[in-house]
C-alpha cells in the first residue's frame, strides 16, 4: 500500500542535515517539516547529504516539489560579497559565537544550489525555510549578510537592534516582523494582523540573512532592523496552477504553544498548505504531458511506425554530424521524424533528452528541411552563374572573398581580445 501511495502522491525532495551521534555521521530532517508535508498530501523524499549526490539528482525523478530548510552557513564564496567590511577579528568572533552554524558544508551547498536552480529552470514549486531561503536568493544572484548583528548594526546604526537567534530558547524565541500588504503572507495571516500595525511575532534561528535581494523577488516582511524576513516571485506564484517560488527566513512550523502544540496564528501552516497545493497541481500538469506508460504494448502497425520514426531520427543525426548535403532520395525518410516532432508540441523532459541524444535537436523539422532545400537551390544557382564566368572573373571573385575572410578574422580577433580584457578587469 505504501509503495502504491508513493507512486500516486506527489514527491517533495528535502535535503537532510548532517550531525554526529555516537562518533558516526547521522542525517536528519526536522519532524515538523515532514508532518506538514505528509499532512497536506505529499510524500517527502529525503535526499541524503552525501558527497556526489548533486550529480545523481536525476535518480530522484520525478520531482514535484523541493523544500529546503535549516543547516550550516552557505559558503561566502558562492555569493562573492566583497562589501561586508568585517575585520578578521570580527570573523573569528562570529565563528566562536556561532560555532554550530559557521562550519561550511560544501556538499550540502552543492546539492541544494543544484536543486534550487533545477526548480527555477523547470518552475518546480520551491519552499525555502531559514537557510533554504538564503539558498534561493544566492541561486538567483543575491547576497547575504555573513552576520546580521554585526553588519546591520555597523552599516545601519539608526536601525532598531533585533535578536534573531537565541541558543537558550530555541523554540520559544520570538521577534516582531512587519508584513507587507497584498503579499501571500498578508493573505495567510490576515485575520491576525491589525490594520495599522501589520505585525506578527515569529520564531527565528539564524545569524545570517538576505543582504541584496535577487532582482526577481519581492519582499513580504521586514524585521525592525530592516532585514528581509520573507520574499517570493510574484510572476511564479499561483498554487492552483502549480506555481510557487518562496523563501521565509523565519520558522512558521515552530511557532507553536509548548503545552498544546497549537500554532501561534491560524496562518502559520499556510506556507506548507499552499506549497503542497502547488506541488499537487504541478504533478497533474507534469502527468498530462508525460510519456506513454512503460507497460503499454504497441500493436504491429504502431511498432512499424515507431521504427520508421526512429530511423528518421538516426538519419537526421548522421546528416547533422557529418555536415553532408541531404540526398533528395532521403527526404521521405526524414519527413516521418519531422511530422512526429511537429505533432508533439508537449514533450516530457525525458522525451526531449532522449530525442536530443538521437540527434532530433530541431523541433520544427519541417521548416528545417525547407531551409536545407532552399540552400540546395541557391548552391545550384551559384554554380550555374559561376559556370558562365571567365577565368579572370572567377580569380577576382576568389581573391575578393579571401580578402573578406582575412578582414573578418582580424575584426573577430579584435572583438574577442576586447571581450577578454573587459572580463579580466
Amino acid at each position: 500500500m505504501a509503495s502504491d501511495l508513493s507512486v500516486v502522491l506527489p514527491r517533495v525532495l528535502i535535503v537532510s542535515r548532517r550531525t554526529v551521534r555516537k562518533n558516526k555521521f547521522v542525517d536528519f530532517v526536522g519532524e515538523y517539516h515532514l508532518d506538514l508535508i505528509v499532512g497536506y498530501g505529499a510524500v517527502p523524499v529525503i535526499v541524503p547529504r552525501v558527497s556526489g549526490v548533486h550529480m545523481l539528482l536525476n535518480s530522484f525523478e520525478p520531482i514535484h516539489g523541493v523544500l529546503l530548510c535549516e543547516g550550516e552557513d552557505i559558503d561566502p564564496s558562492l555569493y562573492e560579497d566583497e562589501s561586508s567590511n568585517l575585520a578578521p577579528e570580527e570573523v573569528e568572533e562570529i565563528r566562536r559565537l556561532h560555532s554550530s552554524d559557521t562550519a561550511i558544508d560544501r556538499d550540502k551547498d552543492s546539492i541544494e544550489l543544484r536543486l534550487a536552480k533545477l526548480c527555477l529552470e523547470r518552475n518546480i514549486p520551491y519552499l525555502g525555510i531559514c537557510r533554504g531561503s538564503q539558498v534561493l536568493n544566492v541561486a538567483c544572484g543575491g547576497t547575504l549578510y555573513q552576520d546580521v548583528e554585526k553588519e546591520v548594526s555597523k552599516n545601519y546604526p539608526e536601525c532598531q537592534k533585533v535578536k534573531h537567534i537565541n541558543y537558550d530558547d530555541y523554540d520559544g524565541h520570538r521577534h516582531v516582523v512587519k508584513v507587507l500588504k497584498d503579499t501571500p503572507l498578508h493573505h495567510w495571516f490576515k485575520e491576525s494582523l491589525e490594520e495599522l500595525r501589520m505585525e506578527i511575532s515569529v520564531n527565528s534561528y539564524h545569524h545570517q540573512g538576505v543582504k541584496r535581494l535577487a532582482q526577481r523577488f519581492m519582499p513580504m516582511a521586514f524585521a525592525p532592523d530592516g532585514l528581509i524576513e520573507g520574499f517570493y516571485d510574484p510572476d511564479t506564484y499561483n498554487p492552483e496552477e502549480g506555481k510557487f517560488i518562496m523563501g521565509l527566513q523565519f520558522h512558521p512550523e515552530r511557532m507553536r504553544n509548548p503545552d498544546t502544540d497549537g500554532f501561534d496564528y491560524p496562518g502559520c501552516p499556510k506556507a506548507y498548505q499552499e506549497f503542497v497545493k502547488a506541488v499537487i497541481a504541478y504533478q497533474k500538469k507534469l502527468n498530462s504531458t508525460s510519456s506513454v506508460p512503460k507497460d503499454l504494448k504497441l500493436d504491429q502497425a504502431m511498432e512499424k511506425k515507431r521504427r520508421v520514426i526512429l530511423k528518421s531520427f538516426f538519419l537526421a543525426r548522421n546528416i547533422h554530424a557529418s555536415g553532408q548535403v541531404m540526398n533528395p532520395s532521403k527526404e521521405l525518410e526524414l519527413r516521418a521524424g519531422a511530422e512526429f516532432l511537429e505533432s508533439n508540441t508537449a514533450l516530457s523532459l525525458q522525451q526531449e533528452n532522449r530525442l536530443k541524444q538521437m540527434g532530433a535537436t530541431v523541433r520544427n523539422a519541417g521548416s528545417y528541411i525547407g531551409k536545407m532545400k532552399l540552400n540546395e537551390q541557391r548552391e545550384k544557382l551559384a554554380k550555374t552563374v559561376m559556370g558562365n564566368m571567365s577565368i579572370e572573373q572567377l580569380s577576382d571573385l576568389s581573391s575578393f572573398y579571401r580578402m573578406m575572410g582575412e578582414i573578418c578574422s582580424e575584426v573577430l580577433e579584435t572583438k574577442i581580445n576586447g571581450l577578454v580584457n573587459e572580463t579580466g578587469s
